[in-house]
């Protein structure tokens, strides 16, 4: 396999975003908000040149030219949220027993699950997401596409059966299911 002396991968802003760089710390600033990231401890280059950040490796083994990928995708990912946002889109579906679901805090609370009495909460995750709950639809925002997805996630694993409670999950389908994501707000 042929080694390669030198990897960059670039990262533009769109003129709306500023992109700025203290030491292996990436903060990125737009219409929506701010996130920002450390990076420190991974074993690449950053400089920032105008709005253009340059992510490099010299003499990359594989686990350094696969952090070069991985570093640029969580930059653009961060330029992405805080120009459009992320949303994901949850089903709450149950066959007898109705289901409710609450927001406390930064709790998501489903209650009567399968008819069980205590209620189940989830975790909102970071500071920069939004919970919605509009009839049959749980709606998650939020600039920052790591705190969305895990807190979609973190509900929709509350949901399954486990441990004396297993049930069939073909059959038993109760529950917040993710049924869909995209880019914006809505």
């Amino acid at each position: 396999m042929p080694k390669a002396v030198y990897v960059e991968k670039t990262v533009e802003a769109p003129e709306e975003v500023t992109l700025d760089l203290k030491g292996m710390r990436v903060f990125v600033e737009g219409p929506l908000g701010k996130l920002q990231r450390d990076f420190t401890g991974e074993p690449v280059n950053m400089e920032l040149d105008g709005s253009v950040l340059k992510v490099s490796a010299a003499f990359p083994r594989r686990r350094e030219l696969a952090m070069v990928g991985t570093v640029t995708a969580h930059v653009r990912n961060m330029v992405v949220g805080v120009t459009k946002g992320y949303t994901y889109k949850l089903t709450i579906v149950y066959s007898h027993f109705p289901i409710s679901v609450d927001v406390q805090g930064k709790e998501v609370i489903i209650k009567n699950l399968y008819g069980q009495r205590d209620p189940r909460r989830a975790k909102i995750c970071g500071d920069h997401v939004d919970v919605k709950v509009e009839g049959e639809e749980v709606i998650i925002t939020g600039i920052n596409k790591e705190h969305v997805g895990q807190t979609s996630a973190n509900i929709q694993e509350i949901c399954k059966l486990r441990g004396k409670y297993h049930k069939d999950p073909r059959r038993f389908m109760d529950g917040v299911w993710i049924s869909g994501q995209h880019v914006g707000m809505e």
